[in-house]
Order: structure tokens, then C-alpha cells, then sequence
């Protein structure tokens, strides 16, 4: 008996199409499997893999090992219109926004503070909120290659009425499931612990959706504290969390999650963190900006002359002491 599948409930917001087979012949196409190295400068990353218009995923947060380098030269180089995908995340809104990089936002976390209400109000940026699961699991279906994937979460939700998830009715049990549309964006942009030259990244402590992030796009940016040999990634392959043929280009970043925290190399810097997380909140985003983005050419600009050498051997040593680890 054919049965066909009842929509029991739709949201209505804009979300990203995907087209799984067209993604796949993209992997087939541009992602190799030879050994290329992919060594290169953040400048060069950006410019070369992050374009006006994308839709833009990051892994964690501009507080816990994001990706804050890449997500400062992105900024530093004015790239406009991004769609961003971002989980446990407002003040990389907050900034992205305030420097008309980002135009929209996926979240999976509560976006808050006086720069995002701004932004929002005068039609700067329009918001989609998911949840933090649910961008997970529409990362997952991309990586897999299909179109969605069913949740038994979200469904009745409010959220889900502004949306683009659907809620239906299960061909097998009669029950209502929630169906979400799978992401395959444009770039990732993933700080790593550790990497190869050819793009194997090893991610220490905890993570989000890093693997599903890389895996499920077209282009992937990784930054890492450092670079270590190939053969060491083959003494220990287990460790490898994402593969070196999904990834796009390699930038060796110490401190690249400054002034977030990045587990087993430094702490984060609170005196740094209350000054953002208060710009954000107090609506002065900008300021913020000017001094430590635009105010500099580099991120060895920013570390060297707004950080100090004293200050980052401080960060790595309370690291140390800590939590004990040294990967």
C-alpha cells in the first residue's frame, strides 16, 4: 500500500536549498585525495575561499577555541552578505554584524545584547533561530549527503514556525517527526589544535559539530595553534578528527581562538572577554572594532603591540596549571 507522507505543520523562514547529488559531484570534483600541501596565510584563506554572499559555518565560539583569527580577517578584509551558521554564538554576530560582513544568521543559541537588537531592528540582519541540536543535525544530513533528517526534537515549537523545518506525519507509526533540511555551506571555518600540512586536523576536549561541519562543506578553512608532522598524524591516526581531503587550505595560527580559551594550550582572557562580551551587551560593538580589528593590519600585530608577549606566556601557563594536559 503506497502512503503518502502528511505535512502536519511547516515553518515559513528562509533557509538554505541543498541539492545532495550536485554536492557530491562538487567532493568528486574539487576535493583530492593526493597529499597537496595547503600551508598559507590567513589573508591568502580568506581571500581565496571566503567570498561575498556564502554561507559561512564556525565551529564553537569567539570565546571557547573558535576560530577568532579567520573570523577577525574576515572582518579586517570587509567580505559582505555571509549567511552564518552559528551554534553557542552571539558576540561573533555581534561583530560580523556590526561590520557588515553578515546579513544572516542560523543560530542555535539565544542572541542577545544591545548591537544584536540594533541590528535586527534596522533590518541589518535577519535572524532564523534553530537550536543548538537541530543546526547540528542539519550539518550531520549534509555531511551524509541527504537532503534531511528526522528529530524528534523541536516539533511544536515556536521556533520551529520560523523555520524551515517541517513537521509530519511518520509513514511508519502514524506519529508526528520533525523532518530538518540538511546544510552543505559554503566554507567552514574550524580552529583545530593541531594539523598537518596537507590538512589533517586533530580537535583535543570538547567540540560541537566540527567533523559534521567540514564534511557537510564545499570549502574548509582550518586554523591551527600548530602544525606537526604527517608522520606523527600516522604514529596515531585515531586522533584525527577531520580528514585532509575535505580540507581547503591549513593556517598555522597560535592563538588563533585569542581571547577565547583553547583547551590543553591557554586559558582565556578575562579582562579581554568582559571588554567584548560588555561591547556587545552595551551596544558598542564598534568601538570594539576599531581597536582591536581594524586598529591592526595582522593578527602578530594584535598579539605582538594590543596583547604582549607577557600577557600570552601568562594565558599558556594558567593553561598548564589548569588542566594538567599538554597534547
Amino acid at each position: 500500500m503506497v502512503r503518502e507522507i502528511k505535512i502536519l505543520e511547516e515553518g515559513t523562514a528562509e533557509y538554505l536549498p541543498v541539492d545532495p547529488d550536485a554536492f557530491r559531484a562538487h567532493v568528486r570534483e574539487h576535493k583530492s585525495r593526493s597529499l597537496t600541501p595547503k600551508l598559507m596565510s590567513a589573508k591568502e584563506a580568506i581571500e581565496r575561499f571566503v567570498a561575498d554572499g556564502d554561507y559561512l559555518v564556525y565551529d564553537c565560539n569567539y570565546l571557547q577555541r573558535g576560530p577568532a583569527a579567520l573570523i577577525r580577517e574576515i572582518i579586517r578584509q570587509g567580505k559582505k552578505n555571509l549567511w552564518l551558521c552559528g551554534k553557542f554564538t552571539w558576540v561573533d554576530v555581534s561583530l560580523l554584524g556590526e561590520a557588515g560582513c553578515a546579513s544572516k544568521v542560523d543560530c542555535g543559541f539565544f542572541l542577545f545584547g544591545q548591537s544584536i537588537d540594533r541590528l535586527v531592528n534596522e533590518g541589518k540582519v535577519q535572524v532564523f533561530e534553530y537550536s543548538n541540536a537541530v543546526l547540528t543535525i542539519r550539518l550531520q544530513a549534509g555531511a551524509m549527503g541527504l537532503p534531511f533528517l528526522p528529530t524528534r526534537s523541536f516539533g511544536g515549537t515556536e521556533g520551529l514556525r520560523h523555520s524551515g523545518a517541517k513537521l509530519v506525519e511518520d509513514p511508519f507509526t502514524g506519529r508526528p517527526i520533525t523532518l530538518l533540511p540538511a546544510l552543505n555551506p559554503d566554507v567552514a571555518i574550524i580552529h583545530v589544535q593541531q594539523a598537518d600540512q596537507f590538512g589533517n586536523a586533530r580537535v583535543f576536549g570538547t567540540g560541537i559539530a566540527h567533523t559534521e561541519s567540514a564534511m557537510a562543506s564545499r570549502k574548509v578553512i582550518i586554523s591551527a595553534e600548530e602544525i606537526i608532522d604527517t608522520d606523527e598524524i600516522r604514529r596515531d591516526p585515531g586522533r584525527t578528527t577531520i580528514p585532509y581531503y575535505v580540507v581547503d587550505a591549513v593556517v598555522e595560527a597560535p592563538f588563533g581562538a585569542y581571547p577565547g580559551e583553547c583547551a590543553g594550550y591557554y586559558a582565556s582572557d578575562p579582562g579581554h572577554v568582559i571588554e567584548v562580551v560588555g561591547a556587545a551587551m552595551s551596544g558598542q560593538t564598534r568601538a570594539y572594532l576599531d581597536k582591536w580589528i581594524y586598529g591592526t593590519s595582522s593578527e602578530q600585530e594584535l598579539l605582538e603591540k594590543l596583547v604582549g608577549v607577557s600577557k600570552l606566556l601568562e594565558l599558556r601557563k594558567r593553561a598548564t596549571i589548569k588542566e594538567g594536559y599538554q597534547p
